[in-house]
């Protein structure tokens, strides 16, 4: 019998990273343009704004969210909320063509009927970066991380499920897609310094999208 992630049965332009883990490259190229102009659309009612940890240190990557609950970080903590703490007004709602990509992304990698409560959006400019972590804020411990790289490129850290394991380095271009979950769910990863460059769809920034189930 085949396993739900047999690398064996995956295309060519489709890396198994470890079991439940699937990097789909260009699976949203023609759908990138679309997603960039949501992207903007969203930043209208809830602006970019750099996150401060409980640490106190203050995030080099920006960010906002869409979906019926967002990530926020600030010296009380990591949490999702319905509201942007910045308005007192619920987040955008998530859109279709943002739905459509996550859901598809995730059944390609083995997770059928994939249904995000929340899309992180990370904007990167040069410098910017994410260390190590592993994303332990959802209730659901099984459903796929999806996460959607537009614009310029980025190198993707994936480590294991101890801080101290080894590190690879993967380049992602805008349209790759990396799906993670079941038995990779919590693996260490993250994104070294963007290097400085100009992407037609987004300019001098990187955007990402990262799709989470919470509940």
């Amino acid at each position: 019998m085949t396993s739900l992630f047999d690398s064996d049965s995956l295309p060519s332009s489709h890396e198994q990273l470890e079991e439940g883990a699937v990097l789909l490259r260009s699976f949203a190229a023609a759908e990138a343009p679309l997603l960039v102009e949501e992207v903007a659309r969203i930043a209208q009612g809830a602006a970019f704004r750099h996150l401060v940890t409980p640490g106190g240190y203050t995030m080099s990557v920006a960010m906002t969210n869409c979906g019926r609950v967002g990530w926020v970080s600030d010296r009380t903590g990591y949490r999702y909320d319905p509201k942007d703490p910045q308005t007192g007004s619920p987040w955008p709602a998530m859109p279709a063509a943002f739905l459509d990509i996550a859901a598809h992304a995730a059944a390609e990698a083995g997770f059928a009927h994939y249904e995000p409560d929340a899309c992180l959006i990370n904007r990167y400019t040069a410098g910017a970066k994410l260390s190590l972590h592993q994303d332990r804020d959802e209730k659901d411990a099984w459903a796929p991380i999806v996460s959607v790289s537009l614009g310029l490129p980025a190198v993707f850290l994936w480590g294991g499920k101890r801080r101290s394991d080894p590190v690879r380095r993967l380049r992602l271009e805008s349209g790759d897609i990396a799906v993670w979950g079941g038995p990779a769910r919590f693996v260490y990863h993250g994104v070294a310094p963007l290097w400085e460059g100009r992407h037609p769809l987004t300019g001098t920034a990187r955007i990402n999208l990262t799709f989470r189930k919470v509940f």
